[in-house]
């Protein structure tokens, strides 16, 4: 969206571009599962989809909102990418995984397996898969001060999450507690360096801004409350057909949870890395770890919170004896790719891409 010179308010963002998308989708989810058969594949599939796209477009909806107000409150844009922009693209992880949570407190079979396996599937996507993809259109060059910094974070955030779990296959209240609480520590840590921060986004990708559209403050406002509407909406229809999913095909809710669920909330993190990887900066790859920060600490912290999450004998060990594995493998992977020459070159993509193929794999024959 390019600056405009004129402000613009509630009549304009009727006819705004994305507001008519989130709309269209939301009505053609109300239509299809209240006019649909329920208990058709077909059906069950399509609205998968749907809620899968509603929730990426609110979820940006959101972030525009809340950007703007930002703005308008005179908060600097280091201090919205490293907040709002960092939260907001793991806003789908967090509702979905919330939602999951609140059907299991529901007594609902399989919720709290998908909530987990929807984490680590995030996880291991985006390190391999996206950034694969993203490193395979051109080599990247990662700055040694992400890699000791945020690198590390990453790894040990994940280890923690899955040494929480591992501990009678359950993540207990006050293990998210301690979760949440590390990322609102580390978020903190990081607007203690903002200045630091904002002087290598400056020499690696020119000024440090974050455009927009010169929205009024009630369409701002507007934008907040519809997207987050909105996005709340899709997760829950997302789990809903999840669920249902993973009965139709007779596979482990956590399968379904780290593969469909995993890859369609990891679409906007693909679409920022793309857009930062076409200037040729490493940003992309910031974006990616900023994001697996906020997954094994935030996003699964506040499900467990709502209820803790146990591992069902459904699972039959695939979270612990193949998905962790697997994401830990692929964390390490790709940290020793940016620690060999601390450049991504395309080649490294192409073998992150082939993990998570090899992944998909094993977990089919194991399922």
């Amino acid at each position: 969206m390019e600056q405009k010179d004129e402000l613009m308010g509630i009549p304009q963002l009727i006819h705004f571009n994305a507001m008519l998308i989130t709309g269209a989708l939301f009505l053609a989810i109300v239509l299809m599962k209240y006019l649909g058969t329920s208990n058709s594949m077909w059906v069950v599939s399509c609205i998968l989809l749907l809620s899968l796209g509603l929730l990426i477009t609110s979820a940006d909806f959101f972030i525009e909102g809340a950007k703007g107000l930002a703005r308008r409150a005179g908060i600097a844009e280091i201090v919205i990418g490293l907040t709002i922009v960092s939260i907001g693209t793991s806003l789908p992880e967090i509702l979905v995984s919330g939602s999951a949570a609140y059907e299991a407190s529901q007594g609902k079979a399989g919720a709290s397996d998908f909530a987990i396996g929807s984490i680590l599937g995030s996880v291991l996507v985006q390190i391999t898969l996206i950034l694969g993809i993203v490193v395979m259109t051109r080599s990247v060059k990662v700055r040694p001060s992400w890699l000791n910094r945020d690198g590390v974070i990453m790894l040990l955030a994940v280890m923690l999450l899955l040494f929480f779990v591992w501990t009678g296959d359950v993540l207990e209240r006050w293990e998210g507690a301690i979760l949440a609480s590390l990322y609102v520590v580390y978020i903190v840590w990081l607007l203690m360096k903002r200045e630091a921060i904002r002087q290598e986004e400056v020499e690696d990708a020119g000024e440090y801004e974050i455009r927009g559209s010169n929205w009024s403050s009630a369409a701002y406002m507007i934008m907040i409350f519809l997207g987050l509407a909105f996005a709340v909406y899709a997760a829950n229809i997302l789990v809903e057909q999840a669920y249902d999913l993973a009965i139709h095909l007779e596979v482990p809710h956590s399968v379904v949870g780290t593969t469909v669920s995993g890859i369609g909330t990891s679409l906007p993190e693909l679409t920022i890395a793309l857009m930062a990887a076409k200037r040729s900066k490493g940003v992309a790859i910031g974006t990616l770890i900023g994001s697996n920060i906020t997954d094994p600490l935030l996003s699964i912290g506040i499900a467990s919170m709502i209820n803790p999450l146990e591992l069902s004998s459904n699972d039959n060990g695939l979270t612990m004896e193949v998905i962790a594995p697997a994401t830990v493998l692929g964390v390490l992977l790709a940290l020793f790719f940016m620690r060999r020459t601390y450049r991504f070159e395309r080649w490294e993509g192409f073998c992150l891409v082939f993990f998570y193929i090899i992944f998909l794999v094993v977990l089919q024959l194991n399922r």
